[in-house]
């Protein structure tokens, strides 16, 4: 039974190990991360907190450090903001802008205004979207109760500007009530009415060009932002006497008849304008369109890329009642969540089995897939390549079919009934089908790592026949002595494992005592480039090598410098005694397995007469390489310190 993780004290470990809260200018939590900007992120300790219990992975985007904790990402946040002054209003204010590139900014900048009503956009989509389901199965859309479900699921967009309002003014530091009388002005009865009537407005004389705020985005961002510099300035020019009710005197007719006469129509042109561009081109090639957007959506997701395309489409819901883009990002979402259903039934592993169930049913049923990608999808490379592949042709065959939405909904399971009625239902619901199949089926097939094989996978082969990895093959010594793995033969010198307590499954424990080093300060350029895999290096002072890790014996060369481990969990071994020990030919080895041998964490390998190999001019540096570090996150060693056998060497995440 997977143990119950305390969320709220994985996020005040996590603020520790950020350095703190005086480490911290803000921090925000969006569907899955702790989205921190720190003063200082070198402070900030990347492998503790992976290690965190409860956390995912750690990424730097947007100039935000993001510690993706999954679904619980809420109790972790509270877990901070309730034991320290983040989160509150006094800990944001002092918050500094990114300082990263303009594209970073600009993400951080639309990260941080709708990351706040993500979920209240979401949850009203979905009541939209069953209100539209109700109709097509006979509900009346003109009864008294269509009319109240459809405003309970349509007021937060239609009213966005306040919305937008409370959250600009977080952002840029204003006033948020004075933020949200501009954003009344846009949304004032009177001015809408001015609006629907057509007939010319002026103000003393000046024409004023009036366009409808309703569900609008950009102006209420710019009239905020502007509302923040000239609040600034009046702060330092007015009195103290006056200051507190002058202020927002003069703000609001200075910046609400700038945006009402400037900032509004041109901001409204220029999205109607970027609207019918994004509609152009996908009239142009729908299918190419849709599916580059799709194929790369979860990579924009990963980087954080994604959120400069939700103006875009919440744009498009404004100015033309529909959007083309968010129809297609549904196959992308939901073959990410099929491609970790796969893992999770192809499995043997059972680490990996209890990450891949709820990933995938938080990808598929809310379409929350970052647990999927980083402890999932990613770390094995092809299931995410194959939902990646999946989601473009997905979104391919949705583009082409004319699919789209007039709803702000999240991508998922949940909310496909958004499409129920709509002409490019069956394309939808068609891509969306393909996208998931194709993902699963190739996962299923190609993309999990067969652990329990008696097959050997292609590196051991190649160690067995000495191709490309830097062992000759060779035949048995007529000197080459073998003993049963079960013999417990201590030589004299021999420091006995103590640290082992229970079989190593994963993680990596030393092979042998003396002082760590990296492996690019070994003495052999193949081992030292990483080409074989990362791993650590261990200068002995023992005369014994046991096994890092329990497993099968996949090779165990008749030299006795070389043996290839397969542990349950799919890491994958290559202990190597030596530099160019093969030339010995067995010569003061004494191996102790046999290939096919199952052993246990801490269990003797090979007895090794260390002085007598040095003394014929060999390297003695015993080499520990994970040769398929490729399907893991995290492949970390401890280095420059001395370690005996068996203590933690090497930590492995998925």
């Amino acid at each position: 039974m997977a143990t119950k993780v305390d969320y709220e004290a994985t996020g005040q470990e996590v603020l520790r190990l950020v350095g703190g809260e005086e480490n911290v200018n803000s921090l925000v939590h969006c569907a899955t991360r702790l989205r921190f900007k720190l003063k200082d992120e070198s402070k900030a300790n990347d492998a503790a907190i992976k290690a965190t219990e409860g956390v995912v992975t750690v990424m730097k985007s947007g100039g935000q450090y993001q510690v993706v904790i999954g679904n619980d990402v809420p109790r972790a946040y509270a877990g901070i903001v309730n034991n320290s002054r983040l989160g509150s209003d006094a800990a944001d204010d002092s918050a500094e802008g990114s300082k990263g590139n303009l594209l970073n900014r600009f993400i951080e900048l639309i990260s941080s205004i709708f990351l706040p009503i993500l979920w209240t956009l979401a949850g009203a989509g979905l009541i939209k979207a069953f209100t539209a389901l109700a109709v097509t199965f006979g509900f009346n859309a003109k009864s008294q109760e269509y009319i109240i479900l459809n405003a309970i699921g349509d007021s937060i967009i239609n009213f966005l500007p306040f919305a937008i309002a409370i959250t600009s003014a977080k952002r840029f530091k204003a006033n948020q009530f004075t933020s949200l009388a501009l954003a009344g002005i846009l949304l004032y009865p009177t001015i809408i009415g001015l609006h629907t009537a057509g007939e010319p407005v002026h103000f003393f004389g000046i024409p004023v060009v009036m366009v409808s705020y309703v569900s609008s985005v950009i102006p209420i961002i710019l009239a905020v932002w502007v509302q923040s510099i000239l609040e600034r300035w009046l702060q330092r020019a007015l009195p103290s006497a006056i200051r507190n009710f002058t202020v927002p005197m003069l703000v609001l007719p200075i910046v609400g008849l700038a945006t009402l006469m400037v900032v509004g129509p041109i901001t409204t042109f220029a999205s109607s304008l970027i609207a019918s561009g994004i509609t152009s081109v996908w009239n142009f090639a729908p299918w190419l369109a849709g599916g580059i957007l799709a194929g790369f959506w979860q990579v924009l997701t990963i980087f954080g890329l994604h959120w400069g395309l939700v103006p875009v489409m919440l744009n498009n819901l404004t100015t033309l009642g529909h959007d083309v883009m968010a129809a297609t990002i549904f196959a992308p979402v939901l073959a990410q969540g099929a491609a970790a259903l796969a893992v999770m039934l192809k499995t043997s592993d059972k680490k990996l089995k209890q990450v891949a169930g709820p990933a995938s049913l938080s990808g598929i049923l809310a379409g929350i897939t970052e647990p999927a990608i980083y402890g999932v999808n990613l770390p094995l490379k092809k299931p995410f390549i194959f939902g990646c592949v999946g989601g473009a042709i997905g979104g391919a065959l949705a583009a082409a079919g004319g699919a789209q939405t007039s709803a702000f909904v999240i991508p998922s399971g949940l909310t496909l009934p958004v499409f129920i009625g709509t002409p490019a239902m069956f394309m939808v619901f068609l891509g969306v089908a393909v996208a998931m199949i194709f993902a699963f089926v190739m996962t299923f097939l190609f993309g999990v790592p067969k652990v329990e094989t008696e097959t050997e996978n292609a590196f051991v082969e190649k160690l067995d026949n000495g191709e490309d990895s830097g062992i000759p093959a060779q035949t048995v010594p007529a000197n080459s002595k073998v003993v049963p793995a079960d013999a417990v033969v201590v030589p004299a010198g021999t420091v006995v494992p103590t640290a082992i307590t229970e079989e190593n499954t994963t993680d990596l424990v030393a092979p042998v005592s003396g002082t760590a080093i990296a492996m690019k300060d070994v003495n052999d350029p193949v081992f030292a480039s990483g080409a074989m895999g990362k791993g650590i290096v261990i200068v002995p002072t023992s005369n014994q090598v046991v096994a890092p890790i329990s497993g099968k014996i996949v090779t165990a060369l008749d030299s006795g410098h070389a043996y290839g481990i397969r542990s349950e969990t799919g890491v994958e071994l290559l202990v190597h005694v030596g530099i160019d020990t093969v030339q010995l030919e067995g010569k003061h080895f004494t191996r102790r397995v046999g290939k096919g041998d199952t052993v246990r964490a801490g269990q003797p390998l090979v007895d090794v007469d260390f002085p007598a190999v040095a003394a014929e001019g060999y390297d003695t540096s015993v080499l520990t390489i994970v040769t398929n570090t490729g399907n893991f996150s995290v492949v970390e060693p401890r280095v420059d310190e001395k370690l005996n056998v068996g203590d933690l060497a090497v930590i492995i995440e998925r």
